[in-house]
């Protein structure tokens, strides 16, 4: 019911319209802080599973396979085409047992274009996963992540660091 609801009522709409995606994935269990916006072309596999803070943004093509509980944090932002997977299979297992880990993204941290966060990972307050990297493990706050394995490229400057740096 829900992939169909989001097919015909929300799939389609345009950015302007995130008020109503949001409705319906409250409406179907999601737990969103307004305001924050979830994009038509996004995919969210199951929206009690979905936890959204203030200004947090799922962007076009997103990817939510959210077999576990993913959280994103105030301001936080995945870019377009991201996957944010927090459901595998144990391979070692001769049942191919499936594994369920939850995936939280701190405040005002970043996944950028096409990345890729695997189960059980965890992402610092303004940490940074550049594009297409591809994260197994937590990442540090206030850090630059890239490539695949994403590895450490430099710290992050805040916000307030930043400006007063420049003046």
């Amino acid at each position: 019911v829900w992939n169909v609801c989001w097919l015909l009522l929300a799939s389609w709409t345009p950015a302007p319209m995130y008020p109503w995606r949001c409705f319906l994935l409250r409406m179907f269990g999601a737990s969103l802080e307004s305001p924050c916006d979830v994009r038509g072309s996004a995919k969210v596999w199951y929206p009690p599973h979905l936890k959204l803070g203030r200004r947090a943004l799922i962007a076009e093509r997103v990817n939510c396979y959210n077999m576990a509980m993913i959280e994103l944090g105030e301001g936080a932002l995945v870019s377009q085409g991201a996957h944010l997977c927090a459901g595998n299979h144990d391979i070692d297992d001769p049942a191919f047992q499936l594994i369920a880990k939850p995936i939280i993204l701190g405040a005002r941290s970043w996944v950028a274009a096409d990345a890729f966060v695997a189960p059980g990972v965890t992402i610092g307050e303004g940490a940074v996963l550049g594009a297409r990297a591809v994260a197994f493990h937590d990442l540090e706050p206030w850090t630059l992540y890239i490539g695949n394995p994403a590895r450490e490229k430099r710290p992050r400057l805040r916000g307030d660091r930043a400006k007063s740096d420049h003046t």
